[in-house]
């Protein structure tokens, strides 16, 4: 996990039992965070809250209970839109079944992102921190990666990110029964 005076960017896996525990995870999600998101909890907590990445996993086993042992998180956050598309390209080969992906400012300008997620075909939330619907700036209101998402979670603060990741988990249970 980061420390308080340093930024995470490859956090690599958390799961959401002690290392004591034997897990035997059914999905791997990627947690993936686009540019100024590497100090969430420090910057601007008035608009995105306070709470850093290190909250996710308790707030996904309150959210889920049980079944959050049956998720694997990983994470990755960089400010650069070629290491995201590379990111997501590596989830691809390394068959991750999902992504949570705020890509922050790229979410309203990038069509290589747009293009990266339309063929890997990973089912993905796009997630936001606060409600980019209720923001000031209408270039906030278009999203060019909704098209490629199963769903879009925004304006929950840090438990946008686990509300994501529920919904991958069902979604993901829903469609292995077809």
């Amino acid at each position: 996990m980061p420390t308080e005076s340093e930024p995470y960017r490859e956090m690599g896996v958390l799961k959401t039992k002690t290392n004591k525990e034997k897990i035997m995870s059914k999905y791997r999600i990627l947690v993936l965070n686009g540019p100024n998101l590497g100090f969430l909890g420090r910057r601007q907590p008035e608009i995105y809250g306070n709470k850093g990445m290190d909250a996710l996993p308790g707030l996904l086993e309150e959210l889920m209970g049980e079944s959050a042992r049956e998720v694997e998180l990983l994470f990755f956050q960089a400010n650069g839109e070629g290491e995201l598309i590379d990111r997501l390209e590596s989830a691809y080969k390394d068959g991750v079944h999902g992504v949570a992906f705020n890509a922050g400012a790229y979410t309203h300008t990038s069509l290589a992102l747009a293009d990266c997620l339309a063929w890997i075909k990973i089912p993905c939330v796009e997630v936001h921190l606060s409600n980019v619907w209720a923001r000031s700036e209408p270039l906030r209101h278009k999203s060019l990666i909704a098209p490629s998402c199963v769903g879009v979670v925004s304006g929950f603060g840090m438990d946008s990110y686990a509300l994501a990741v529920q919904a991958l988990y069902r979604h993901l249970e829903q469609n292995q029964k077809k």
